[in-house]
């Protein structure tokens, strides 16, 4: 997904205290449950008034609190939501730091993307009823037992998709797809380099290139175990940039001839040694800088070769064109319901283990999606 900085170099306090014996205030015995009118609330009818539980982002840079919050009812156009499965982003994490180019009001509840059932529809719902099951994208604020969100952006789940499978769409397929096919205009038999490739954006982008679009996949990854995922999940070629440059690799791969699409996360060096692997009227795609570093585009590459770059920043696409960000989520929930493309789960975390979550994707320990249950 395309974040703004996706800061692997996060600070060691964060590591320090995203740890799971961090000490915490006890709460007094006694005590009521937190309200916090401002999050998403609680269902209408016999469930009116109960709390739920959420994670909480009280103060930037701090693990997150898992609290009961208190309901509000839901406005004509919005849609309570009995969350089931939230999808960890680095986003989340960026947010919930200050450092992301969204800064919601604290308090506030990270979680982009969920999946879960409809509890109750607002007056002037048409898209969803009571019972439906469906993939949300919010803002922030998925990571809790429900949440409420405007219909527009629920996508119903087909059959045969499970409610875990589907919280793996939104973010990094729906980023994958725009990349691929929207942004870079890849075509059949051409030659995909994917950076990060392990990662969940990465993994999908290998899914949609090599049983969707029938592009040749070369992924770029750190290690040998990440080697052997990514041949598994079906990219034809493999280069592990950490026992070398990449642009030497990928040479020795396709020749002089270079690669026609690069998707990249990293940013810094490999964004540039990938620049500099394309062919003739390539183009590359900048989805984040995982790498910590944002480079600068050298203007004579992208003459000397006609080459092009371009960004993609893909909630954005939410608020300036919603027709393709809402067809996009379509085509990946059919893709999935189909079989044609198998989302790569690396863990799940239930909601009161969320700050070992955050710190599982900051110190990447694991390939594919990271999930919160909140069942």
């Amino acid at each position: 997904m395309a974040a703004a900085a996706w800061g692997r170099r996060l600070p060691r306090a964060w590591l320090r205290s995203c740890g799971p014996d961090r000490p915490r205030a006890p709460r007094p015995a006694g005590a009521p449950p937190v309200t916090r009118p401002s999050l998403c609330c609680r269902s209408a009818g016999p469930g009116r008034g109960r709390h739920y539980r959420a994670a909480l982002c009280v103060e930037p840079k701090q693990p997150l609190a898992v609290e009961e919050v208190g309901p509000r009812p839901v406005r004509p156009h919005e849609v309570r939501v009995d969350v089931h499965f939230c999808g960890v982003n680095f986003a989340d994490i960026l947010v919930c730091r200050g450092q992301y180019q969204e800064k919601p009001q604290l308090p506030f509840t990270p979680g982009m993307e969920f999946s879960g059932i409809v509890l109750e529809t607002g007056a002037d719902v048409s898209t969803v009823k009571k019972g439906d099951r469906v993939i949300g994208v919010s803002g922030f604020n998925g990571m809790a037992e429900e949440c409420i969100i405007d219909q527009k952006t629920l996508w119903q789940i087909p059959e045969g998709v499970s409610l875990r499978e589907a919280a793996t769409l939104p973010v990094s397929y729906g980023t994958a797809l725009l990349a691929l096919e929207h942004r870079a205009c890849t075509q059949p038999g051409e030659t995909v380099l994917v950076t990060a490739a392990a990662g969940a954006t990465g993994l999908a982008v290998i899914d949609v290139a090599t049983n969707i679009l029938q592009a040749k996949v070369i992924a770029a990854v750190g290690s040998d175990e990440k080697c052997q995922l990514v041949m598994q999940k079906g990219a034809q070629s493999v280069v592990n940039y950490s026992q070398g440059g990449l642009k030497e690799a990928v040479r020795k791969l396709v020749g002089s001839v270079g690669v026609n699409v690069v998707i990249d996360t990293v940013g810094g060096d490999v964004f540039l040694e990938a620049l500099r692997s394309l062919a003739w009227e390539g183009r590359i795609v900048v989805v984040g800088f995982a790498g910590g570093t944002i480079a600068s585009v050298p203007a004579n590459l992208l003459l000397l070769k006609n080459v092009s770059a371009m960004g993609l920043y893909w909630s954005r696409y939410k608020e300036q064109n919603f027709p393709i960000f809402s067809r996009t989520l379509s085509s990946v929930l059919q893709y999935c319901q189909q079989g044609r493309i198998q989302p790569h789960i690396g863990a799940v975390f239930k909601l009161e283990k969320v700050n070992d979550a955050f710190l599982h994707v900051i110190q990447r320990k694991s390939t594919g999606k990271v999930l919160i249950s909140l069942k």
